[in-house]
């Protein structure tokens, strides 16, 4: 099971890349989303989301199965 929300949270990330990176290259230089919506979607992709996937752990350390 913490596979899977490992997994999710990873593709999200690189959906929120991807939508980042698409807000990004829209319309002129000064076009408010390439210069407001599209970093804030790449920060939080890049420094909440993606490391969020790979420390992610389904359980706490001290528990055992059967407890």
């Amino acid at each position: 099971m913490a596979n899977r929300k490992k997994i999710i949270l990873l593709a999200l990330g690189v959906l929120m890349l991807v939508v980042g990176f698409v807000c990004l290259g829209q319309g002129p230089a000064n076009n408010p989303i390439s210069l407001t919506v599209a970093p804030v979607i790449l920060v939080l992709a890049y420094l909440v989301i993606i490391p969020l996937g790979i420390l992610w752990s389904g359980e706490k350390q001290g528990q055992q199965k059967g407890d």
